[in-house]
């Protein structure tokens, strides 16, 4: 299966690795995952992320703040010009931190279902060897 992990980050480089154990854990069970940052590093959204190309689609991301539970912009901007991606199987991820991330990760799985993914598997992340034991078991 071709597995896009896709890594929507408020700042720092801590999300990218939870998001590459994530993607290891997959390739260990098979799985060929790709590692897409949604922006680049002076901050602006990426450009021609392609994930109607996908068979999965792994959204990795984190909390706007440490007190909120909104999203990232970036995020509802990569998922609303994907296009194509009604019926997509998906997973949501986010990196434990701050009092809500609970919060932020019922916001991010019902910003993907807006868009028609279909969410099978939500986790809040606390090391990147969970989010690697976490690819392993999804891919099975």
């Amino acid at each position: 299966m071709r597995i896009a992990v896709v890594v929507v980050r408020v700042s720092g480089r801590a999300l990218q690795e939870f998001a590459k154990a994530l993607a290891n854990g997959f390739a260990l069970a098979g799985h060929e995952a790709d590692l897409l940052d949604a922006r680049t590093e002076d901050g602006q959204m990426a450009g021609g992320l392609r994930l109607p190309g996908y068979d999965y689609l792994a959204l990795v991301t984190e909390p706007a703040s440490p007190f909120s539970a909104r999203l990232p912009e970036t995020l509802s901007r990569i998922l609303a010009s994907g296009g194509g991606l009604v019926g997509k199987r998906g997973s949501a991820f986010v990196r434990k931190s701050g009092f809500r991330s609970g919060a932020t990760l019922a916001n991010v799985m019902s910003a993907m279902e807006k868009e028609g993914i279909v969410v099978n598997w939500s986790e809040l992340l606390s090391s990147p060897s969970q989010a690697r034991a976490v690819g392993e078991s999804i891919g099975r």
